[in-house]
């Protein structure tokens, strides 16, 4: 039976795409937002790349203008931030006191950024909302010493950025390669040329004891370490969690009324028969848009490949799939010269792909892991056979 009413929570891309796909399916009944932030539901790659690439505008994506809210009847609280969830009364109680009653609830809680324990300092900052991308673009002039702690995928990105605008960087790792999390350690090697060719002082095994107050090597310092997902929420109400909020295919969590999307969700994926947490813009917007429909009484399994991507320094990277460090690897077209893919194939199937500015080719690749079977390695491997054959070849 289709609820009366849903509660988000969480106003963030997940929460906006949500709230976005019940009303364009025609539910009529009553939605109520909650956001910790002011703002209306955005989209967040921006705060590290454009909005630090191009300072004299806020490159943010919102989901929706503030007016299209208030035409479709969505009932926004935002500055507020749920004290509790009362499961046996169907209900969340906000920190101001009140109580907002639901007859189904999606959390979209998204995650926080680790920061270096004991460091409270100013001139020591993260990316994760639009106020933390304006405080740190006043820092982003020629001549600043610019550190980063962490060489994922918002360091590496925040590092270009700083370049761009004439910045001295560095880039501490405590791993022995960058974004070791997300990328084969080839593409790893390659994008750490890629930053000591544009003037990156690139320490690797470097870890953070301390940031002095009196320390003269940074005028900022970004940490991007990791984020930790937003579950305490749902563990306090009793819902199952494990480095995230546990999830089924369609959404749901260990209570039938409450469901959740986004970063905060770690789901099974019945394509890649596995679960899995993911931190990305895909599964943002495309989960909640499953929950939705869900929600609608469709019973629609979200079953996706999973897809990133990342800007530096003019290089498009673009990532599908999950990568896995037994995986056999073939490359096709140039790495070095950032024009080309690499694959990994795992038992004879594609199992993950990165490409350099080959974003065609790349979303071939991702309709050839879904189809989950074997593939030629020499036939990815040469660019005179294209990969749009192979993929029709297969699926025939």
């Amino acid at each position: 039976m289709i609820p009366d009413s849903v509660v988000v929570v969480g106003a963030g891309q997940a929460g906006g795409r949500a709230i976005e796909a019940l009303r364009t399916q025609g539910y009529r009944g009553r939605i109520t937002l909650v956001g910790a932030e002011v703002h209306l539901p955005y989209e967040r790659p921006s705060l590290s790349k454009e909005m630090l690439l191009d300072l004299a505008h806020e490159r943010v994506e919102f989901v929706r203008p503030a007016a299209w809210y208030a035409d479709h009847a969505i009932d926004c609280r935002l500055g507020i931030t749920v004290a509790a969830i009362q499961r046996d009364a169907n209900c969340i109680v906000l920190d101001d006191g009140s109580i907002v009653p639901y007859g189904a609830l999606i959390l979209a809680t998204g995650t926080t950024p680790r920061r270096l324990p004991g460091i409270d300092n100013d001139r020591v900052l993260t990316i994760r909302t639009i106020e933390d991308s304006l405080a740190l673009r006043p820092h982003l002039v020629a001549g600043a010493k610019v550190v980063v702690i962490g060489a994922g995928f918002i360091g590496l990105e925040v590092a270009a950025a700083a370049r761009s605008h004439g910045c001295a960087v560095t880039v501490l790792e405590a791993a022995g390669r960058v974004m070791a999390r997300g990328v084969p350690e080839r593409i790893s090697q390659i994008y750490a040329k890629l930053h000591r060719a544009h003037g990156v002082d690139l320490r690797l095994h470097a870890g953070v004891a301390e940031v002095s107050d009196v320390s003269q090597e940074a005028d900022i310092v970004v940490v991007g370490i990791g984020v930790i997902p937003n579950d305490a929420l749902a563990s306090d109400c009793g819902l199952a969690v494990d480095n995230g909020i546990l999830v089924d295919a369609r959404g749901r969590t260990s209570d039938p009324h409450i469901y959740a999307a986004g970063d905060v969700t770690r789901h099974y994926n019945p394509l890649l028969d596995r679960a899995l947490r993911l931190e990305s813009w895909q599964n943002a917007q495309n989960q909640a848009i499953a929950v939705a429909q869900n929600i609608m009484g469709e019973a629609f399994d979200y079953a996706e490949v999973p897809w990133f991507w990342s800007d530096q320094y003019g290089v498009n990277m673009q990532i599908t799939g999950i990568s896995d460090p037994d995986a056999v690897i073939v490359e096709r077209g140039s790495l070095d010269a950032h024009a080309g893919l690499l694959f990994e194939l795992v038992d004879g199937k594609l199992g993950a792909a990165v490409g350099l500015n080959a974003a065609r080719d790349l979303r071939v690749a991702k309709q050839i892991i879904s189809l989950g079977r074997p593939v030629d390695a020499a036939a990815l491997a040469d660019p005179a056979v294209k990969l749009n054959d192979i993929y029709k070849a297969l699926k025939s």
